[in-house]
């Protein structure tokens, strides 16, 4: 009967101690990386118990929120600016900031056939609004007017753009049909489970600088480091390679 109890016991210590060892962690994302880092945490949570709380949003609008103490653990940036300055301002552990992932930005129009594949839509003007996500907030709307600087339209469509706060926002305007087409990310067009339909044209990176996303670890912790650890994995590169981008 004893040895019974002692092995019971044995089992309630062991059960106690890998729940407190299971902790949850905040994480501030890009909205472009959105279906990739679910993805990305679910299979985290699956293989470690641990928990991942999500927070998607403009990078600009993230990286104010970091400055002014919102408690992230860790940033996943759209660009490499953001996470270097938080690294500089000593709110990001030292050593911790890498790139997860190379963007790709795209043309796309909810409706089939209506983007080209030469991007020659914008020259022929056959539409209301052009939606972008806010250059100064989000490195994919700095892309979109790099872009269309490029093409020298910038200054001939001023007057059609729609502005998103992000390119999530951007994503739903032209996905509600609130403008016929804009620029959004690859990744939210490729997404892991659920293609999503229409045309678009994949802009040629000579148009704009490469979009290098950078994540960085904000709060010291063991699983804060064990995430970033297995979004370097091979496994984690093969999710966010699916899932529209280039990887490192």
């Amino acid at each position: 009967m004893r040895g019974l109890r002692e092995t019971v016991f044995g089992l309630v210590l062991a059960l106690g101690c890998s729940v407190s060892l299971a902790e949850e962690i905040t994480v501030a994302a890009a909205s472009n990386f959105r279906p990739a880092m679910r993805v990305l945490a679910k299979r985290f949570e699956a293989d470690t118990g641990h928990k991942i709380r999500l927070i998607f949003g403009s990078t600009g609008k993230q990286y104010a929120q970091i400055v002014n103490g919102a408690p992230f653990d860790a940033f996943f940036a759209a660009d490499v600016a953001r996470p270097l300055k938080l690294e500089q301002e000593g709110l990001a552990v030292a050593g911790s900031r890498y790139t997860y992932a190379l963007g790709k930005l795209v043309l796309w129009s909810s409706q089939a056939g209506f983007v080209d594949d030469e991007g020659k839509v914008l020259q022929q003007g056959t539409f209301q609004r052009l939606a972008l996500a806010n250059p100064a907030l989000a490195p994919y709307g700095k892309a979109a007017q790099e872009t269309l600087e490029a093409l020298g339209l910038w200054e001939s469509l001023s007057d059609r753009l729609v502005r998103g706060e992000n390119v999530g926002q951007t994503f739903q305007f032209i996905s509600s049909g609130n403008a016929q087409l804009g620029f959004v990310a690859m990744s939210q067009l490729k997404h892991p489970k659920n293609p999503v339909k229409g045309s678009y044209w994949e802009v040629p990176g000579q148009f704009y600088q490469p979009i290098e996303q950078q994540a960085v670890l904000l709060l010291d912790t063991p699983s804060g480091r064990e995430f970033l650890e297995f979004t370097r994995s091979w496994d984690a590169l093969k999710i966010i390679s699916a899932s529209g981008y280039s990887v490192p």
